[in-house]
């Protein structure tokens, strides 16, 4: 008796296995992050940290390394003279494979002939990366097996390949994982090579306070999943995929006509609700003819508030393009408190509180310093309480934006502008600050 309660105190007290911390680097016992998973059996909570230096790609996290909810795994890029590691080549730079719970932060990821980053994988978060030069995706989740995202803090760019690879493309699995949730937050992404910037085909989508440039097709494009790629017990009926695009910046430089597409693409329709708030949303080409808004195949909803539409240069700049909608209920469209270039065409009638002029009044449109100037018509105008209709609520939104975008570069996480506290909100995605030392303070909502 006395041996089987000393036994079991000894158990009690023991606990959880302690997490460990591994290094990788050219002078380290493992020198490539793969030889370290290709020994090593990560458990949760422990931490990778991989010195500075280049790298090949074709590294594989695999189902071994997952962490859990209380404990991720983390592998973590150390800087070494300003410079993160450096993750290079490989049919997939690096992916996650059936490895859930991971953070990958702080590596610079390039050359992926066919993925740079390839998640399939679940409860993954994606930070301070720096994805470049994708000849294909820049980073794609795949359309089984695919959950909770997050990219927040990252640079994107000079990635992407004709009509159906994109700098960022998103699904998660809605048989697999139910309920998930693609946040995507304090990025850059800029410069495409072909696609869109954003196409995603997840469940829900969060895109709060991203600055988004240059794209070759679409900045946005938010949409359901690829009917032809689901797992079984799939339909195109299992859920409804909606979408909140808050606090951003979305710049249209280039000559395709159309600006963010919302409900479908011709393969996956998301039947869903949209909601924009506090956009800044520019035309900034030399296309006789822009459009907002690509309204495209099945969707239930669409509202729009306190957005700025605007077009820098010479031309045509429609809100709204419907003629390829179809409306699950019926046309459903809301919205109040926007600031639109003045003759602009197809504003939708159901607006109300619109503001329009020639010109928003930013410090420094030349310069992209889309903070409102002393003066600017934007300065609370805003509709402080942008609610959806009773009828089709958008489900557990942001009532308003808590933070400001980054300026057209990368910053360093939790490093984010907070929006400055305002009696009536500005319109688009800056307001004016209350003091310098307040727009140059660190907040992460």
């Amino acid at each position: 008796m006395r041996t089987l309660v000393l036994a079991t105190a000894l158990a009690a007290s023991a606990g959880p296995a302690l997490a460990a911390t591994y290094a990788v680097g050219p002078t380290r016992t493992y020198t490539t992050l793969q030889a370290l998973l290709d020994d090593v059996t990560l458990r949760p909570g422990d931490v990778v940290e991989v010195d500075r230096a280049d790298y090949a790609g074709g590294v594989i996290v695999r189902s071994q390394h997952s962490g859990n909810a209380a404990q991720p795994v983390v592998i973590r890029g150390l800087r070494g003279g300003g410079r993160r590691p450096l993750l290079a080549g490989g049919t997939n730079t690096i992916e996650l494979r059936n490895a859930n719970h991971i953070v990958l932060e702080g590596f610079e990821i390039t050359g992926g002939t066919s993925r740079c980053v390839y998640v399939y994988a679940a409860n993954t978060v994606l930070r301070d990366l720096l994805v470049r030069d994708c000849p294909s995706h820049g980073i794609l989740s795949s359309d089984q097996l695919s959950g909770s995202l997050t990219l927040e803090y990252s640079e994107i760019r000079t990635s992407g390949m004709g009509d159906s690879r994109h700098a960022l493309y998103i699904q998660t699995d809605e048989v697999a994982f139910p309920g998930s949730v693609f946040r995507m937050r304090h990025n850059i992404v800029h410069s495409g090579m072909g696609g869109n910037l954003l196409k995603s085909r997840a469940e829900r989508n969060e895109i709060h306070y991203n600055w988004f440039e240059g794209a070759y097709y679409h900045e946005l494009e938010l949409i359901g999943p690829d009917r032809n790629t689901q797992q079984a017990g799939w339909s195109a009926d299992l859920k409804r995929e909606d979408s909140e695009v808050l606090g951003n910046v979305i710049v249209h430089s280039g000559s395709f006509g159309a600006i963010l597409r919302l409900g479908g693409d011709g393969t996956g329709e998301s039947k869903g609700r949209y909601r924009l708030v506090n956009n800044t949303i520019l035309a900034t080409g030399s296309t006789s003819t822009y459009t907002a808004l690509r309204l495209f195949e099945p969707l239930e909803s669409v509202e729009s508030h306190n957005n700025v539409f605007h077009r820098t240069t010479a031309g045509t700049l429609n809100i709204e393009r419907n003629t390829e909608a179809i409306w699950t209920f019926g046309r459903r469209v809301a919205g109040s408190n926007n600031w639109i270039r003045s003759g602009a065409g197809v504003v939708p009638a159901e607006w109300t509180g619109t503001l329009t002029g020639s010109d928003p009044g930013f410090t420094s449109l030349a310069g992209f310093d889309l903070v409102p100037a002393a003066g600017s018509p934007l300065v609370g105008a805003g509709n402080a309480n942008p609610a959806s209709p009773t009828a089709w609520t958008f489900p557990s939104p942001t009532p308003l934006p808590l933070a400001m975008p980054p300026v057209r570069a990368a910053i360093a996480p939790w490093t984010a502008t907070p929006r400055p506290p305002e009696a009536a909100p500005t319109i688009g995605a800056y307001a004016r600050p209350a003091s310098d030392a307040l727009f140059r303070s660190g907040f992460d909502p």
